[in-house]
């Protein structure tokens, strides 16, 4: 008799109104993050309403695409996990540089292109420094990613940033009654229901936000039924070498965060990174920005918010999200649709933000339950990096003399958190320490294992052949 092979969570297939609702549920918790780029670069540059609805849809069809490569894969292309994909903040700043000294956007899409193509090409090397991402590393990792993103919930809770009503107590109780209805729903309703309680909470608080003239939803008459982006748009990519070495800085910092959202998704499904998948996935962030460049767009990264959203629901299937990308491909294509989704008021997305990323901080600090804090060493590692990875969240102007290349890495709480944490595990658990120093005496490898666990394990002998004691402290002369 033949016996099926057991369909590993990450591979299952569910039945398509689950798929309809769980996508939906990703899109709409990484939407207003989606748009943001785009809204950010072109106002800087002063585009035309026009030329900024078409950057907008342009978005929205290359994240749908990018997501479905990431999810579905393609010969080496695709880490084949739940991954969503959106432009990355950590190019805006670069970009809205190169695109008001000059260059305009035609400059912008050759550095991107540049940038894409030289990911594909690092990808490999990239996949083999998996081992420097112990559970000491990746846990604090997810923990400032999670960190890192509240801001993001927060702003969302007042009314969005800029928001005239910014901070008004109606956007606040707007928030909180989005929060209470995903808590609500998350805890009491059925299994299915649970896992869609960001969907419930966003469209019970979409329903409470037109009733109390929240919404605006002049932008979708005025919305295209169909649009379609094509290649270069704007003109032919110019390649100039400044905009491509500040792109390159960047493609090095998304590639640093890329990695550390793979690696929280492969915590979450249960299913781990190896240095294959991981150059699989970082070579189709690649190609992503580089069709990005070609279709007027920009770089593109995993989307961390949508690793907490994984968390919070247990929903693991990558056809879930594959099903969210192909609802982005849709709302690219049909302008008019993308309009709705962007008239949901920001505290609804706030209320269910909250919950989402912190999701993610928790999943963080469930993964540093696995190494060993006896001892200083691994326990500096987590505070350092924390504290760097906070700083320039807490006070984004900290780096603001520092030359563009220094900012545009170390203004990323992810990217500054994460290179703090690998370095700092390298000089306290790969390093040699001195004989007689704490780090020879107390110190945990990498893994979170302690050194006299190892060794025992391997059978040999723990210590030496004598026991030292401590003086008591009186006798210290």
């Amino acid at each position: 008799m033949a016996t099926t092979t057991p369909v590993h969570p990450v591979d299952e297939v569910p039945p398509v109104r689950q798929l309809a609702a769980f996508g939906l549920q990703h899109v709409l918790a990484m939407y207003a993050g989606a748009v943001a780029v785009p809204l950010i670069v072109g106002g800087a540059m002063k585009l035309s309403a026009a030329d900024l609805a078409y950057l907008i849809t342009a978005d929205l069809l290359v994240c749908g695409i990018a997501t479905l490569i990431q999810c579905i894969g393609f010969w080496r292309f695709g880490v084949r996990l739940p991954i969503m994909q959106g432009c990355t903040f950590a190019a805006v700043s670069p970009m809205v540089l190169i695109g008001t000294t000059g260059g305009g956007l035609p400059a912008i899409y050759g550095s991107v292109i540049v940038a894409g193509l030289a990911i594909v090409l690092l990808a490999p090397v990239f996949g083999k420094l998996l081992r420097f991402f112990p559970p000491l590393v990746t846990g604090t990792v997810i923990l400032i990613i999670g960190i890192s993103l509240l801001p993001v919930a927060g702003n969302w809770v007042a009314g969005g940033a800029g928001a005239e009503d910014f901070g008004e107590p109606k956007n606040i109780a707007l928030a909180a009654f989005v929060l209470a209805v995903v808590l609500g729903v998350q805890r009491f309703a059925p299994v299915f229901l649970s896992r869609i309680a960001v969907l419930i909470g966003i469209a019970v608080g979409l329903a409470v936000a037109v009733h109390f003239g929240f919404t605006d939803f002049g932008g979708v008459g005025d919305a295209d039924w169909v649009g379609i982006s094509t290649p270069f748009h704007f003109g032919a990519p110019a390649f100039e070498a400044s905009a491509i070495i500040s792109m390159l800085v960047v493609a090095l910092v998304t590639m640093t965060e890329t990695t550390g959202d793979f690696i929280a998704v492969g915590e979450m499904t249960g299913r781990k990174v190896e240095p294959r998948s991981l150059s699989d996935g970082l070579r189709a962030d690649g190609l992503s920005t580089v069709l990005g460049g070609v279709f007027n767009t920009f770089p593109y990264t995993a989307y961390a918010q949508n690793v907490g959203l994984v968390g919070m629901t247990h929903v693991r299937s990558r056809w879930v999200v594959a099903t969210a990308g192909g609802i982005l491909v849709l709302l690219g294509l049909l302008p008019k649709l993308g309009a709705v989704v962007a008239a949901i008021p920001a505290p609804v997305l706030g209320g269910a933000g909250l919950v989402m990323f912190g999701t993610v901080a928790a999943s963080g600090l469930r993964t540093l339950t696995q190494v060993d804090f006896k001892g200083n060493n691994n326990l500096t590692v987590v505070a350092v990096s924390v504290a760097m990875g906070v700083l320039p969240v807490g006070v984004p102007t900290i780096y603001e003399k520092f030359p563009d290349w220094f900012q545009t890495v170390m203004n990323s709480g992810i990217s500054a958190g994460c290179l703090t944490a690998i370095v700092l595990n390298l000089l306290f658990n790969h390093l040699p320490a001195k004989a007689g120093s704490a780090g020879s005496s107390d110190s945990a490898d990498s893994t979170g294992v302690s050194a006299g666990s190892a060794a025992e394990a391997d059978g040999l002998p723990v210590g030496g052949g004598e026991q030292t004691v401590e003086k008591p402290r009186e006798e210290i002369v």
